[in-house]
């Protein structure tokens, strides 16, 4: 994974390999800067005296995981074909964890206890009828996914040259899904030939078989109502089925093929009917993140999720949410992605209420006045290398304070408990944000890549850095 390099009036320069950081700060001319993502600062160079490449940071937007890559952009033209071929190169690979359903959750207490309080305590009139929500309003919940996801595009743009962005703005291209005149061979021919329509049905049906329910098995695109009687081709009567139910129904009509399951019959016709799920929230925040992202000035390409799927395929790249960013966009071949991710999950930066409430909403515990203790904050990344007792042993991780001064420590194996201060060192304060470096799995099928690993990796200079649109 790549290093980012700061010159020393903290301007961005290129990112280097890890081996060049190490003899950097070994040498004097540098100095950890940022322990995650790691940073280095140069105290010999400006950027004036360096030589910047274009680098692109695609986006990959999730409902609870985007996927972000951190590429170096190069342009080549075929000498038989004479077209330009782009070619990217993998710096960093980081997967970012939003916490939109602890907000949704959180806000749904806190409304229930002031409904509570206001019927069964006291009466007091309402006041939402007195509020008005702006133009292009979102939803707590959804707003917060945007605004983490601008918070790291402006980090990394300040860290690294970033001189171009790529958003996978739409999962589906909804104009090629209008008409989807697609028929036999042609599922397989030209670029983009199906892909968005089976992507479509594989979301809306839940990859598996509309018949007999089967999964990680290869499914085929079949028509509700057949063809020869009269069906089209539109995607409100497509589904998805196993090879050997797609034959043995044949062109019978839905009704006689599932004569003895009336209620999957049921089942598949409400279903065929009904928009993909979520599909509006999703979207809402697509087009919110593409607004903020033109908004900083720099060139925006867009694409659809058909395409980045399609790209991943040709290039047999495995299933991951950060590789999927990396394929976003035009792509002709991807460089360096066998590397290690830098998983983000968004926790928060605490709150102000100090008051542990019951499930009726009344007090039943008091947090202390500070928020900190022992010269830590609940999240700061600490390294413990505890000496006696049951626990002895090195601990890096995200702390969690207690006034006794007895923390908890969480891992990337695990909570551990009981860990005294005295053990512990600041590596980095508390950000609002807690990190763990895992790999990609490289040994399944199709249906399983990119599963993430549980283990966590060592982080790199920890042993150095203690003490297109416009």
């Amino acid at each position: 994974m790549a290093v980012l390099v700061l010159d020393k009036r903290k301007r961005p320069l290129m990112p280097c390999s890890e081996k060049r950081a190490r003899l950097l700060l070994e040498s004097g001319r540098a100095r950890v800067h940022r322990m995650v993502p790691f940073t280095i600062r140069l105290v010999d160079r400006l950027q004036a005296e360096s030589v910047l490449q274009p680098l692109r940071l695609k986006l990959h937007p999730g409902s609870k995981t985007t996927g972000m890559a951190l590429v170096r952009e190069k342009e080549t033209v075929d000498a038989t074909t004479g077209e330009i071929l782009r070619t990217f190169t993998v710096l960093m690979l980081l997967e970012l964890k939003h916490r939109g359903h602890a907000i949704r959750d959180a806000l749904t207490q806190r409304r229930a206890f002031r409904r509570r309080r206001r019927g069964n305590l006291r009466y007091r009139p309402a006041r939402f009828d007195n509020r008005t929500k702006p133009e292009g309003w979102l939803a707590p919940s959804l707003q917060h996914r945007v605004d983490t996801m601008l918070a790291w595009v402006n980090r990394l743009m300040r860290l690294a040259p970033v001189t171009a962005l790529s958003q996978e703005l739409v999962r589906f291209d909804t104009q090629a899904l209008q008409n989807p005149e697609i028929a036999g061979s042609e599922y397989q021919q030209g670029t983009l030939a199906g892909y968005e329509v089976r992507e479509y049905l594989l979301e809306k049906w839940g990859r598996e078989c509309a018949y007999c329910g089967a999964k990680n098995t290869p499914l085929e695109i079949d028509h509700i109502h057949p063809r020869s009687k009269g069906g089209s081709n539109r995607v409100s009567n497509l589904t998805i089925a196993c090879r050997d139910c797609n034959q043995a129904k044949g062109n019978m009509p839905l009704e006689q093929f599932l004569a003895k399951a009336p209620e999957r019959v049921r089942k598949i016709l409400a279903q065929a009917k009904a928009p993909l799920k979520d599909a509006a929230a999703v979207n809402s925040t697509r087009w919110a993140l593409f607004q903020r992202l033109k908004a900083t000035g720099l060139d925006v390409e867009v694409a659809s999720g058909g395409r980045t799927k399609w790209n991943r395929h040709q290039m047999s790249i495995p299933k991951a949410h950060c590789l999927d960013a990396a394929c976003v966009g035009c792509v002709d071949a991807i460089q360096n992605w066998q590397q290690p991710v830098l998983g983000i999950k968004a926790t928060g930066r605490g709150s102000y209420q100090r008051t542990r409430l019951t499930k009726h909403g009344f007090p039943r515990g008091y947090l202390t006045r500070s928020k900190s203790v022992f010269g830590f904050q609940t999240g700061d990344l600490v390294k413990a290398i505890v000496t006696t007792g049951k626990k002895t042993g090195t601990y890096l991780g995200r702390v969690a304070i207690r006034a006794s001064g007895s923390f908890n420590l969480q891992t990337g194996n695990g909570l551990v408990q009981g860990i005294h201060h005295r053990f512990c060192a600041l590596i980095q304060r508390a950000d609002g944000y807690g990190y763990l470096w895992t790999k990609i799995a490289l040994d399944r099928g199709d249906a399983g890549l990119g599963q993430a690993t549980p283990a966590a990796l060592s982080l790199p200079g920890m042993n150095a850095g203690v003490s297109r649109a416009n």
